[in-house]
């Protein structure tokens, strides 16, 4: 057991940089370390650890920005302040090791280790690596990528690919118990398509779905999650909207027979965990960095997802590419078997568990 052995984690700003440091999380509590959140004041990443036996910190952020902005000289202060008060809490906690899970938040605790001599361990989603994971390069000893593709110039670190995290409770979900949620049996041959845009749900996507609701529906049920306060007055045969989903979405997930999404890492790496074929619509650039265009086509590209650009999607092209997705489904679902992506939360903890041994020797 290593329960005299504290971890430290830091990560958030965003679901992205939390959700998937959970799986990471359980298998230190399973393994008996005591792990400790690192997390901004808000409270954004406290809620999402549940009732998890975590202990979180929550310290001050500035937000790292990528265009000029006022607010960029005061947030400079912030980030100075939270330097100084993740060097306390870190002198405090004496963790083996620092998992950084990346956004604005994370870089004061990594300099902080850095500054502490505290080996620290970082993964980046994207293929694209985030302005945070960026600015951290010189002060991370491991960096784990989801993406084999994903370049840090100048790193000189320890480099692992491990994919992205996936919940266990995703992996475990029960397609029956998510039909029987939903209304809808095998037996009368209907097939589902999950439609999401992620934790905060997606305007524009969520339009797309709804303008073409007529040609969706004459072919399967529809299980649009739309994000909290984004549903809308309506009400069609074979179309179910909903919020957010929490308890069953494992269930959801196994039930759903393709898969409509933006194309954000977390979620493309469980559509992958769990061979769904799906449909990408990313984000584009003038509404992002321009990641999830890059990790869609790199799932384009390996055989994992249809891509449709959004000014693109009409109901033809849609059905067309759904229609692709059910006639190829076998060659997709074997290309996402390949990656082994259900394993990634064990490899991550296998490189923190190294650089605890090391601490240790």
């Amino acid at each position: 057991m290593n329960q005299a052995k504290p971890i430290a984690m830091t990560g958030g700003g965003s679901a992205g940089h939390v959700i998937p440091a959970l799986p990471v999380a359980d298998l230190l509590l399973a393994k008996g370390y005591r792990v400790h959140f690192i997390g901004t004041r808000s409270g954004l990443e406290q809620g999402y650890l549940g009732d998890r036996e975590l202990i979180f910190h929550g310290i001050c952020a500035g937000k790292l920005r990528r265009y000029f902005s006022l607010q960029n000289l005061t947030d400079l202060f912030r980030i100075g302040w939270a330097v100084i008060e993740s060097v306390v809490l870190l002198l405090r906690i004496r963790p083996s090791v620092l998992f950084s899970k990346g956004g604005f938040v994370s870089l004061p605790p990594v300099f902080a280790a850095w500054l502490l001599r505290i080996p620290v361990v970082a993964h980046e989603s994207d293929l694209t690596p985030g302005l945070a994971n960026r600015l951290s390069l010189p002060f991370i000893r491991t960096l784990c990528t989801s993406f084999a593709d994903t370049r840090f110039a100048g790193f000189s670190g320890r480099r692992v690919l491990t994919g992205t995290p996936v919940r266990r409770g995703l992996l475990d979900g029960d397609a029956a118990a998510g039909r029987r949620a939903l209304g809808v049996e095998r037996d009368g041959g209907q097939r589902i398509l999950l439609v999401t845009g992620g934790s905060l749900g997606a305007e524009n996507l969520n339009r797309i779905i709804r303008d073409n609701l007529e040609a969706l529906t004459e072919r399967f049920f529809v299980v649009h999650v739309c994000g909290v306060g984004k549903t809308e007055d309506m009400e069609r045969e074979g179309y179910l909207q909903l919020e957010f989903v929490d308890e069953g979405w494992g269930d959801l997930l196994a039930a759903a027979d393709l898969v409509i999404s933006r194309a954000g890492a977390n979620a493309l790496f469980e559509w992958v965990a769990l061979a769904k074929p799906n449909v990408l619509v990313p984000l584009p650039l003038a509404g992002s960095r321009g990641d999830q265009i890059a990790n869609a086509q790199y799932a384009q590209e390996h055989g994992w997802s249809e891509v449709l650009d959004e000014q693109d999607v009409t109901p033809l092209t849609l059905l067309q590419a759904l229609e692709r997705l059910e006639r190829q489904g076998a060659a997709y679902r074997e290309a996402m078997a390949l990656l082994d992506s259900a394993s990634a939360a064990d490899r991550l903890v296998d490189e923190i568990q190294r650089l605890v041994d090391d601490q240790s020797a």
